[in-house]
């Protein structure tokens, strides 16, 4: 095994400093509450995110095969990929995981961070971020391996918050809302609020315009049908 004492270091930093590495990237987004208040919501949960970061440190190909190709983090609209060179090791499957006691590629590596406290059993990481998803009430991650790359998919809850938003609309427009009014209370773009959500809304019938002759008018006010 090869990795470079930054790894090292690296790995240290996400243990110890639990989310702070993580906020470099993260993502928040806005939630509207049952009084029409927004608020700031984390769309992963941090404790599984820093585990899944941690699993790709760790467990990824170290040898000079793999060495010039970097684990990647992306970020969608609706979910997180996080993937990393190596692929699984040994004979375990990917039903497998989070179940059994699994052969481990980097085995000095993992036992150095055992004894720092930075891991803890070397399959508890699986199961910690399956509970944190279900926990949040988002669906568990999804786990793959493909060119010999090992990949976790973590999902936000995207189109579950999109047609919750489209419901509080409808009845904050229980009396009639300008479009500001709207862009305000979704806490998104007006594009997005009035292209994405508004029209459709208005196209099948479940907003009105109280100046349908005038349907660009400045003073023009949605209401629910």
């Amino acid at each position: 095994m090869h990795f470079c004492v930054q790894t090292l270091f690296s790995i240290i930093k996400i243990g110890q400093n639990k989310s702070a590495y993580i906020d470099n990237f993260y993502i928040f987004c806005y939630i509207i509450d049952i009084n029409g208040k927004r608020a700031d919501k984390n769309e992963y949960p941090i404790k599984a995110v820093r585990e899944a970061i941690l699993n790709a440190l760790v467990h990824r190909d170290y040898s000079i095969h793999t060495e010039n190709i970097p684990i990647r983090i992306e970020m969608y609209r609706d979910r997180m990929e996080i993937t990393n060179s190596g692929g699984l090791y040994g004979k375990i499957t990917i039903d497998a995981l989070g179940k059994v006691h699994p052969e481990t590629r980097n085995a000095a590596l993992a036992n150095m961070l055992e004894l720092l406290n930075i891991t803890e059993n070397r399959y508890s990481g699986i199961p910690t971020m399956r509970m944190e998803f279900l926990n949040a009430g988002l669906p568990v991650p999804v786990f793959s391996v493909r060119h010999g790359e090992f990949k976790v998919i973590m999902k936000n809850g995207y189109h579950t918050e999109s047609a919750s938003l489209t419901d509080s609309i409808i009845e904050f427009c229980s009396v009639p809302r300008s479009r500001a009014e709207l862009i305000s209370f979704a806490g998104k773009s007006r594009n997005y609020v009035m292209g994405q959500i508004v029209a459709p809304l208005v196209e099948s019938g479940k907003l009105k315009l109280t100046m349908p002759d005038k349907p660009k008018s400045s003073n023009q006010k949605y209401v629910k049908a």
